[in-house]
């Protein structure tokens, strides 16, 4: 970024916490490694291993871990998703898989604060053994066909039963948090989260992923026949097909990072077309000077909202309302007008920016080509995707 933009206030450009600024110090010595391997694993399809490696040594992994549990003790969603987004600049596909653990330690933290007796229990082991052991916690959500199961036994105990896909960074994962539905011996079907160790008997994660984009982020399938699971480790939810507005807090808590991935990708889109158009002999015509005014006014826009949602976040994060399903909405809302805006706009500055810079950027090694791939990929992220998030949105004007 030009120096008179690092001067901005704001807009997502510096840490509000001491401990986001911790960790941004620590990932500024990453990034010259992350972003010279970028094109290398995105061409061949392969997980920067000695990445994430460097990573978990920095002690980058655990920053979202409570002090007390090992952790570097962040608790900023601005933080986290500012932290991403930088990464994003170098390699989306790191930031992504990076968002996944750093998400884990938020909603384990926020569990802790707000979940059940149990939840709170289940949360302090997750959340040691990723400060103290280096565990790698996947988030396992979209199903591959029928429904993900938890299978109650006679003996309290349950039994795993499904296939999910776009699991980032499964083949490294020593845990995995899954989405599923209980069928129990008696009662109504409920939701539940559920914890489980790669190593379990019965879990399988098979070598299939060859994505569109993201393609250094390993996202591979993951499947679960038959694996054993204690109660102790199953987070009920709500009842299956009753609307829990108060779960949308968690879920915003959560989710709203992984912005920054695509905030990312729209800022090094734009650094690129401004150096290209820089480097043109003789004046920038007045065509491209458009296109490079109207790409700052589309990342700003971009950032300027993604900033104050998430600001509204680490506002609601660890506040209570009267309404729980309230308090839910309101967290939600912002994090999807927000998500809505980074889609379109980060979108677009990348077209943009590829017309600035010429048909050079149409070829499979340049890396606004890597870049125009990898944006797409916001679009098809929960919560919510573009269907769902216009009910949402349209379902609180209406019921204004």
């Amino acid at each position: 970024m030009g120096s008179k933009q690092a001067l901005m206030v704001g807009a997502l450009h510096q840490p509000r916490t001491p401990e986001g600024r911790e960790l941004l110090e620590i990932i500024a010595g990453q990034l010259p490694g992350i972003e010279a391997a970028a094109a290398r694993h995105d061409r061949e399809g392969t997980f920067p291993a000695d990445i994430f490696k460097s990573l978990t040594d920095a002690g980058v992994l655990r920053a979202t871990v409570p002090r007390e549990l090992g952790g570097l003790g962040l608790g900023s969603v601005h933080d986290v998703c500012l932290a991403v987004m930088r990464l994003a600049e170098a390699d989306p596909s790191v930031a992504l898989c990076l968002h996944m653990q750093l998400s884990r330690g938020l909603t384990m933290s926020y569990e802790l604060a707000h979940g059940t007796e149990t939840g709170r229990g289940l949360a302090e082991r997750i959340l040691r053994l990723m400060g103290t052991q280096d565990a790698v916690v996947s988030g396992a959500l979209k199903d591959a066909g029928p429904t993900t199961r938890l299978v109650q036994s006679a003996d309290g105990g349950w039994t795993l039963h499904g296939r999910k896909i776009l699991v980032s960074m499964a083949p490294v994962a020593s845990h995995f948090v899954v989405q599923a539905e209980t069928r129990p011996l008696t009662g109504q079907p409920r939701l539940a989260s559920v914890f489980v160790a790669a190593a379990a008997e019965g879990l399988s994660v098979p070598d299939n992923w060859d994505g569109m984009g993201m393609r250094a982020s390993a996202s591979s399938e993951v499947v679960f026949e038959g694996c054993s699971v204690p109660e102790a480790d199953v987070f009920l939810r709500g009842t299956v097909g009753v609307r829990n507005d108060a779960a949308l807090a968690g879920q915003a808590v959560s989710s709203i990072g992984l912005l920054g991935v695509y905030a990312g990708i729209a800022q090094a889109s734009r650094d690129i077309a401004v150096r290209a158009a820089a480097r043109h002999k003789g004046p920038v015509s007045s065509g491209v000077r458009t296109l490079l005014a109207e790409l700052d006014v589309k990342l700003y826009c971009l950032r300027a909202t993604l900033a104050a949602a998430l600001d509204n976040t680490d506002h609601y994060a660890h506040r209570t309302l009267d309404d729980p399903a309230e308090r839910g909405r309101v967290m939600m809302a912002p994090f999807q007008f927000a998500k809505l805006t980074v889609n379109r706009n980060a979108s677009a500055i990348v077209e943009d920016a590829m017309t600035v810079v010429g048909g050079a950027s149409f070829t499979s090694g340049h890396p606004l080509s890597r870049r125009y791939r990898d944006v797409r990929a916001g679009w098809f992220m929960q919560p919510y995707t573009y269907g769902d998030a216009i009910d949402f949105l349209s379902g609180r004007s209406l019921e204004a």
